[in-house]
């Protein structure tokens, strides 16, 4: 004797349990690329430099200017900036001895947008 398998409910004619889908959904590479920057963000260390550089004048800082506010080290704060240039939120630009970061125009909308595309479907 053969068992068949029926889908739940669809024997009685319901419908089975899963809905479709509605709306697009983040494509994997978007969900990854999305998911780095989300990283580079979550450090308190590394929110407060993109801070610190979003307020100096044309939104750019040198190194100099970003070690004592954030009291580390010059070594670990470029690191941290290289997790942010990584990411795309800032550029790096060598000047003299100095290295000046720059806030990427639009990087911060990007992620915004990204997300309320996505997420406001879901609302």
């Amino acid at each position: 004797m053969d068992l068949v398998l029926t889908p739940v409910g669809a024997a009685a004619g319901v419908a089975v349990c899963c809905t479709p889908l509605t709306a697009p959904s983040i494509s994997e590479a978007d969900a990854l690329a999305l998911a780095t920057t989300l990283k580079a963000l979550a450090d308190p260390a590394r929110l407060r430099l993109l801070s610190l550089i979003a307020a100096h004048e044309g939104h750019d800082a040198c190194v100099c200017d970003l070690t004592e506010p954030v009291g580390l080290s010059q070594p670990t704060v470029s690191h941290h900036l290289k997790v942010l240039v990584d990411a795309g939120l800032l550029t790096r630009e060598k000047r003299g001895v100095w290295v000046h970061y720059t806030l990427v125009p639009g990087a911060l909308d990007v992620i915004t947008s990204h997300l309320a595309s996505h997420l406001t479907a879901a609302a």
